[in-house]
């Protein structure tokens, strides 16, 4: 990236300035900071970037071309939630874990009713996300697994107890005899979008699927390289564009149109895809940066993981923390 720290730090008050007013706009699915684009080439100037559904005449209309000498840059794209739909139990052959790890596919046992325009049919829709990293609750035991609220709880049905499998029944789980434990805690706030599930299965390894061990808690950076394992595009590499971003989702019947802000945003093609959220971002070094939550084929949008520990009460398993499981007693 070609702008500096100080730069965003002047120009971030401006953009929150302005932040709620463009987002309640007709058509603007977003807000960030950002480098300005003028004719596909990055101009080194920092801007308030503002995401539209349709980028025109309309659009270009309701967004003032600079606020107070920042320039704003309007950007077409439509944001979702990244949990995958299937209205059968669908796949045989499915990844499958006896050990259960970060990177990997979970889902609710029970069936959820969609209708249009979420889907394209009525129907009992099953659904599944990814299985982000292990976590212990503080202040009790336990052993849980951290993954995205709108993968576990889904609607505005969701209960404390209700039961996830591993597969997913979108994979071919058995909702009764692939169950891996129960949804415990959950959050849906201004800048967390996550869950935390108690597990019953005692097979566990704290490590996500070909990254290796997740090693802590960290912080992303602007310009920092992040990868993530997630259940439909497997590992991927990205770097981080932002932490400034406040965007809106739509999670559907009886939760409705939500804004995440202060997201991180990996600014990478095909980083991720739907059935991808619920998994953590880790940087070189292995520590957890943030929970992915949704986007487009172009970018992608994760919370930052210090608030979801915190709003869930959880702190990350670190092999070699006391009460980690060790090969033959769980591992």
């Amino acid at each position: 990236m070609a702008y500096r720290d100080d730069e965003r730090a002047a120009v971030r008050p401006i953009k929150r300035l302005v932040e709620d007013d463009f987002l309640s706009r007709p058509g603007v699915v977003g807000v960030d900071l950002g480098e300005k684009v003028v004719g596909g080439r990055a101009t080194g100037e920092q801007a308030i970037v503002v995401y539209v559904r349709r980028k025109g005449p309309a659009a270009q209309f309701t967004i003032p071309p600079d606020v107070l000498g920042v320039p704003t840059d309007v950007v077409q794209d439509v944001f979702s939630p990244h949990h995958t739909v299937a209205s059968s139990e669908g796949v045989n052959g499915a990844e499958r874990h006896g050990t259960l790890v970060g990177g990997i596919g979970i889902g609710p046992s029970r069936a959820i009713r969609f209708v249009p325009p979420d889907v394209a049919v009525v129907d009992d829709y099953v659904v599944a996300g990814t299985l982000g990293a292990l976590v212990v609750p503080r202040r009790r035991r336990g052993l849980m697994a951290l993954t995205a609220f709108h993968v576990a709880c889904v609607d505005d049905a969701w209960a404390v107890g209700d039961p996830m499998v591993h597969p997913s029944r979108v994979d071919g789980g058995h909702p009764l005899r692939d169950r891996v434990g129960a949804l415990a805690r959950a959050a849906l706030s201004s800048r967390v979008d996550a869950a935390a599930i108690m597990l019953t299965r005692p097979r566990v390894r704290p490590e996500v699927v070909g990254l290796g061990p997740v090693l802590g808690p960290g912080t992303a950076v602007v310009g920092q390289r992040v990868r993530k394992r997630g259940r439909t595009t497997a590992v991927t590499v990205g770097v981080v564009a932002s932490t400034d971003a406040a965007i809106s989702l739509d999670f559907g019947a009886g939760l409705g149109v939500r804004t995440l802000r202060d997201q991180i945003r990996i600014e990478t093609p095909r980083f991720a895809d739907h059935g991808d959220s619920g998994a953590v971002l880790l940087d070189d070094a292995n520590l957890a940066v943030g929970l992915y939550c949704g986007g487009s084929p172009d970018r992608g949008f994760a919370n930052p993981v210090g608030p979801v520990l915190d709003q869930l009460d959880v702190d990350l398993l670190i092999p070699g923390a006391r009460g980690t499981p060790t090969p033959g007693r769980g591992a």
